[in-house]
């Protein structure tokens, strides 16, 4: 995947709200992508390459979990941990197994197609 695709992903979960999670096979969806769940988690893996940039500061990586509900670290400096921790503080109740408790009532349903589709055509990045 190219960078532009990384930049869509940023996007995306910038606009998933607190309290709320969605699957990484949901954000490839919703660009397009149905086949890219993992090529998200490389998106927000590569993250850690970019903690020193403030223009992705504002990224809630936290709330992207696994399509059964379950935290999936892809991002080894990004711990399980800190992510239960910051889904907790948000609300999300975790399982002591990293598992998101009654997974659809927190599941986000998406953006509106006119804004993914900005977001497809590099009308709307950041």
């Amino acid at each position: 995947m190219n960078a532009n695709f990384y930049e869509q992903v940023y996007a995306v979960v910038r606009r998933i709200p607190p309290g709320k999670v969605t699957s990484y096979g949901r954000i490839a969806r919703m660009l397009g992508r149905n086949r890219a769940a993992r090529a998200v988690g490389y998106a927000l893996n590569g993250l850690k390459d970019r903690h020193d940039d403030p223009a992705y500061d504002d990224i809630p990586w936290q709330r992207v979990v696994n399509s059964k509900g379950h935290i999936s670290i892809v991002n080894r400096e990004f711990s399980a941990n800190l992510q239960a921790d910051l889904l907790l503080s948000e609300g999300i109740p975790v399982t002591d197994e990293l598992r998101i408790l009654n997974f659809n009532q927190y599941l986000w349903e998406g953006l509106p197609l006119g804004e993914l589709e900005a977001i497809i055509e590099g009308r709307e990045v950041g």
